[in-house]
Formats: structure tokens, sequence, C-alpha cells
């Protein structure tokens, strides 16, 4: 299926979160350290895209102390064009 057209949305935004799926093997839990040494995006980006989609409710705390985020299942039907734009309201 096609994914939801969100204008907040950037690219960094899918590749976090098809980071964090790890298609095909378990999802992932990072923090935005381990997500930056592993995508090409430098940390103040990672960091700041993380935080909106922690608002969005397409990441959340997996280990909130240690600052490692997992994907939820609404960060799952949005990889997977599950749900409609007007789902993802800007954060």
């Amino acid at each position: 299926m096609r994914r939801p057209r969100v204008e907040w949305m950037t690219r960094a935004d899918d590749t976090i979160l098809e980071f964090l799926l790890n298609d095909g093997n378990k999802p992932l839990n990072a923090s935005p350290t381990f997500v930056e040494a592993n995508i090409d995006y430098k940390i103040s980006h990672i960091r700041n895209r993380m935080r909106k989609l922690h608002e969005a409710g397409l990441i959340e705390y997996y280990d909130e102390d240690r600052g490692l985020y997992s994907i939820t299942d609404l960060g799952r039907d949005y990889l997977s064009g599950k749900l409609d734009a007007d789902e993802l309201e800007e954060v």
C-alpha cells in the first residue's frame, strides 16, 4: 500500500521508522546516537525528528532513562500504508 502524504514529515522520518522496524528481523530499540551511526543524517536532525515522531505516536520510549525508542503499532501502520494522512496531524 502507499504511505499517506503528511506535510510535516520528512524523508528522515521514513528512514528512522524503517531503521527501527528492521524489516524481516526483530524491531530495534535504539537511541538517537545509535540511529545516527546507521543512517545518513546528523545527530541534531535525528534527535529533532525522533522527538516529532514520538509526539505523533509513531515511536515510543522503550527505556526512557536510557533514551531508547521503539516503533509503535501506529508507526508500523504508517509504514505499511494502513493510515490515512488525517490520522497523522501535525505535531
